[in-house]
């Protein structure tokens, strides 16, 4: 190979590799502004409003630190458009190599596991694994966008089959109105296990592969552009204003803000199918473009820094209003420490805690624990971890996991070993909240997303069981100063989760009429 293609490639991966940088660690203009405009809607002392705050000095401290907003890398996602003539081979593989060393650097999560196995690739590649998907075009420059769109917000995409029944909506047909159903179903269904409040990609059409293909695109519209089909510009319009009155609010804690973008692309379909895709986007909203120049692989240009940029810095805090209590825990915590909380209460916890996700419960149901959690505070997290010039482990970023997932696990958990705190987010069911009121047990939603504000909260990691099953779902033992999560479940049999789906369910009923 000559010394002048040696140089493009290594320019071309460098490239890549501060595309992947950025999109992880550094929030669009666009997605800012967004956020912004839901602080600033959302009533004051709220526990909506002090999650705003804490949103806010997360994207702050995940610009100085360099590191990501959120733990959770999701499936790395590139869309590339190439002139005639461009090796995309060499792109592809430069793709990979900047996926690997941003691995190694943490400034993304080992994500890759294999289905079959449950073995982390521990450098997020794998089969089909970053997602590359490649268009030629007649520019003389290339572009590559990437969307980092973590798990918990993936797990609440939808499609629905035209005509359906949905629930507090009624039938919806093979009509715009229908359509109009679909949508305001799929925000008010994810409530806030998604990282509320989100953004949506929705496609209408397709089959049910090309149809997701078609939502997750929109994602990568401008958060403020204006659909150029009339139809779809209202219709987009009026899904972001309504689904703004389902009262689920950041975090599900209910308020203002559960939605803060629409975009909906269409395409044909067949006779006998009629879908509608949708993808939904937490609000750590990370993707990211770049136009690459095709001859030296430098970039050319930066896409998504139009306009206003909201830098969150020197912002008044916000103080609660409330007049629930904030109360301080220490592991090990007692049953009648729990039995004092209710839903609502503030709890700031110092001292030791372990997280424990999907492989962790799993191996319990059948296994002793390697510690004694008796009385212990279990943290839904799979961290972003490193190690030091001492070798020694560092967390780079612990944000909350979704916790419905462990549902089936959970209350049996708490009660064969004594845990006796619970800290994830999006709230869990009916059955773990039994087990909450027959164990003397609570469930804390910390602020999904806000991977630097808790990892910063994360004094020291003093071990680790189960590393066989990979970084983010190890046990990691850490000690914590002022980790502040929600009570959203407590030992009374009270669920905020369960209200405020109730109370948006009624809202989400008002809209059952027909209006296209």
């Amino acid at each position: 190979m000559s010394q002048v293609a040696t140089s493009y490639l290594q320019t071309l991966e460098k490239s890549l590799y501060d595309l992947i940088s950025e999109t992880s660690t550094n929030l669009p203009t666009d997605v800012r502004r967004a956020i912004k405009k839901a602080k600033e809607a959302e009533n004051a002392g709220t526990r909506a409003a002090m999650s705003l705050d804490t949103i806010s000095n997360n994207i702050v401290m995940a610009e100085d630190n360099v590191s990501p907003i959120c733990q959770d890398t999701g499936l790395p996602t590139f869309k590339v458009k190439t002139p005639v003539g461009v090796n995309q081979l060499e792109i592809k593989a430069a793709i990979k190599n900047a996926i690997v060393q941003a691995s190694k650097d943490a400034k993304l999560r080992p994500n890759a596991v294999d289905s079959l196995t449950g073995k982390n690739s521990g450098d997020n590649t794998g089969e089909g694994f970053p997602v590359i998907k490649f268009e030629q075009w007649e520019n003389d420059y290339i572009e590559v966008k990437l969307i980092l769109k973590g798990g918990g917000c993936e797990n609440k995409n939808i499609q629905y089959s035209l005509p359906c029944e949905l629930e507090g909506l009624g039938r919806a047909g093979r009509d715009l109105d229908g359509i109009r159903k679909c949508i305001l179903h799929s925000v008010w269904q994810a409530q806030g296990q998604g990282c509320s409040a989100g953004f949506i990609g929705v496609g209408i059409g397709g089959d049910r592969s090309s149809g997701y293909d078609l939502a997750k695109e929109q994602l990568f519209r401008h958060v403020d552009d204006v659909n150029p089909n009339e139809d779809l510009a209202k219709l987009e319009a009026y899904i972001v204003e309504k689904a703004n009155t389902f009262g689920v609010g950041t975090m599900g804690f209910g308020g203002e803000a559960t939605l803060l973008g629409c975009k909906i692309g269409v395409g044909h379909r067949l006779p006998a199918s009629f879908f509608v895709s949708v993808a939904y986007n937490c609000w750590a909203y990370r993707r990211m473009a770049i136009d690459i120049d095709a001859a030296t692989g430098e970039i050319k240009k930066w896409h998504y820094q139009e306009g206003e940029r909201v830098t969150f810095r020197d912002e008044p805090k916000e103080e609660t209003k409330s007049e629930n209590k904030v109360v301080e825990l220490r592991a090990p915590i007692t049953e009648e420490q729990i039995r004092a909380l209710k839903v609502g209460d503030v709890v700031k916890i110092s001292g030791r805690m372990y997280t424990g996700r999907d492989a962790i419960h799993h191996h319990l149901m059948s296994h002793d624990a390697p510690v004694d959690l008796n009385g212990q505070v279990i943290y839904h997290c799979g961290p972003v971890m490193a190690k030091d010039e001492n070798d020694n482990w560092t967390v780079k970023a612990a944000g909350p996991t979704t916790s419905i997932r462990e549902e089936p696990y959970q209350g049996d958990i708490m009660k064969k070993f004594g845990i006796r705190a619970v800290i994830g987010k999006g709230g869990m069911g009916p059955k773990t909240l039994a087990a909450l009121k027959e164990h003397g047990g609570v469930y804390l939603n910390a602020i999904g997303g806000a991977a630097q504000y808790y990892a910063d909260c994360i004094k020291s990691v003093d071990g680790v069981d189960l590393m066989e099953f990979g970084i983010p779902e190890a046990m990691w033992h850490l000690t914590v100063e002022g980790f502040t999560a929600v009570v959203t479940m407590d030992s009374h049999g009270n669920s905020l989760h369960a209200d405020v789906e109730k109370s948006s369910l009624e809202k989400l009923s008002q809209y059952a009429e027909r209006v296209f």
